[in-house]
């Protein structure tokens, strides 16, 4: 099952249940007068209202991250994490509708009720989603493509484990296998059979399309050739460098990194425990922020966007026009960034630098008191007005209010292979403004891109809502001095 399909089927199925979960409370309300009723409000048709609330608690579940992928997670965990959306969700509606209404002994026994037809409803809904999810696992049915990197004597073991736990939804479909000396000895290269453990024997087909690689570098390329979405590491809890390895060449990828519970004290605070039906793993690097910050983070990133766009679309419409006719070239300048995952975006701004800015040099970072800024771009520099266009790109989703600067791919080609850890900038969507921004200096030179880099990283291990205000308002106040560069 696809993660649309997933997603799809889960909206339904909540749609579904949540409507007759409605409708069971609303009967044995108005109709058969088990619950108290309001003293103002007695609807003549339960139709609208019922629509209405069942959409009030979709759009509950989506702000709460409840549609976000569980794939082969624990049914218990996530009806946990429903019972805490649909707790505040009925004292969101007390709030809002009851309070006035009722009294106390009165609105316990409509919260519960309510609660209990939601939950219950939903709860069942989802249970036969998820069961059918992994009847289809099983069958070999939307198993995730997965590698292993390690030890060559460590892969066999790793994958009869894999094996024995079908319900996980890993398929093994090619690993790089790593030798003592630090180089690869096969990677799959040759048909491998493996005991799966009940056995039987499988035999795995080669995975790799050219003896070449078989190096850890090729890490990048198998991602990418086999649809990889999940990375097993069979390493050993000293095996620091090829972890680093594996972390450095999978930052930026849309895959999940997972280890099993011995080396734990290599990854620190970096890692999470969990269970998928039985087999013990822990992923490496998730999500940096809760699904409910997200989803703020996100609507805040719409609302101001929105808010700036249209209040100072005068003002905006009046630098577009001095920036078009106080040099030659268009207004808005369009660069292709690379943003979240590594994929490439055109990013808008203000043109700041006269057109033929590159045309003698190629790709460089500006300077300090940069000969290219033109006598309008120079000022928009300072007060950061030549990011306003960004908001376009924020409304698209392509960015964030917060977030790591993106860059030009000329210059991740570049850097990734010279500074540790850099695409870990990918795994978040860019920012018009960042921690970097506030605390450095525009890049000039590699040092000066080194330093950001660490500012970056750190953001994107502490990110927050209160962080992006506290940047936010820094951002402001530069701009206000007018001491951008």
């Amino acid at each position: 099952m696809s993660k649309r399909t997933e997603r799809f089927a889960l909206l339904l199925a909540d749609f579904l249940m949540l409507v007759a979960a409605l409708a069971i409370y609303t009967v044995a309300r108005f109709e058969w007068g088990w619950l108290p009723q309001p003293t103002i409000f007695v609807p003549a048709s339960y139709v609208v209202p019922t629509l209405v609330l069942a959409g009030y608690w979709i759009v509950c579940f989506l702000f709460f991250g409840l549609y976000q992928s569980r794939y082969a997670e624990s049914r218990f965990d996530e009806l946990i994490s429903l019972a805490k959306v649909v707790t505040l969700g009925v004292l969101i509606l007390f709030f809002i509708l009851f309070i006035e209404n009722l009294d106390a002994y009165s609105a316990r026994q409509t919260l519960l009720v309510l609660w209990l037809a939601v939950f219950i409803c939903v709860a069942l809904g989802r249970f036969v989603v998820r069961s059918i999810q992994k009847a289809l696992i099983l069958k070999g049915y939307g198993r995730h493509n997965t590698l292993v990197v390690g030890w060559s004597d460590r892969v066999e073991e790793l994958y009869a484990e894999v094996a024995r736990y079908p319900a996980a939804g890993l398929n093994i479909v090619g690993a790089i296998r790593l030798s003592r000396e630090g180089h690869g000895d096969g990677s799959f290269v040759e048909p491998l059979s493996l005991d799966a453990g009940d056995g039987s024997t499988v035999t795995l087909a080669p995975a790799l399309t050219a003896p070449h690689a078989t190096e850890i570098e090729a890490l990048p390329q198998l991602i990418e050739e086999l649809n990889i979405q999940d990375v097993l590491i069979a390493l050993g809890s000293d095996d620091h460098k090829p972890l680093f390895d594996v972390l450095r060449l999978s930052e930026g990828q849309p895959v999940s990194l997972k280890l099993v519970p011995d080396f734990y004290q290599v990854i620190g605070g970096m890692a999470r425990t969990e269970q998928i039906y039985g087999l013990p793993l822990i992923e490496v690097l998730p999500q940096p922020m809760p699904a409910w910050e997200q989803s703020t983070k996100r609507l805040l990133d719409i609302a101001v966007s929105m808010t700036l766009l249209v209040v100072g679309l005068p003002v905006w419409i009046t630098v577009g026009l001095l920036v078009r006719f106080s040099s030659p070239g268009p207004a808005i300048y369009r660069q292709t960034r690379v943003g979240r995952h590594g994929k490439p975006f055109t990013m808008l701004k203000f043109r700041t630098m006269r057109q033929d800015a590159e045309a003698a040099t190629g790709p460089v970072w500006a300077q300090a008191d940069d000969p290219r800024y033109t006598a309008i771009g120079r000022w928009l520099r300072k007060t950061r007005i030549d990011e306003i266009p960004q908001l376009w790109n924020v409304l698209k989703g392509e960015m964030s209010l917060v977030g790591p600067r993106p860059e030009r791919p000329y210059f991740v080609d570049k850097l990734k292979d010279q500074i540790p850890l850099y695409s870990r900038r990918h795994r978040v969507k860019p920012g018009i403004t960042g921690w970097a921004q506030v605390k450095w200096k525009y890049d000039t030179s590699l040092e000066d891109v080194k330093q950001k880099v660490k500012y970056d990283l750190f953001y994107i291990e502490n990110m927050s809502l209160r962080m992006d205000l506290k940047i936010l308002l820094s951002t402001i106040r530069t701009a206000l001095k007018g001491s951008g560069q």
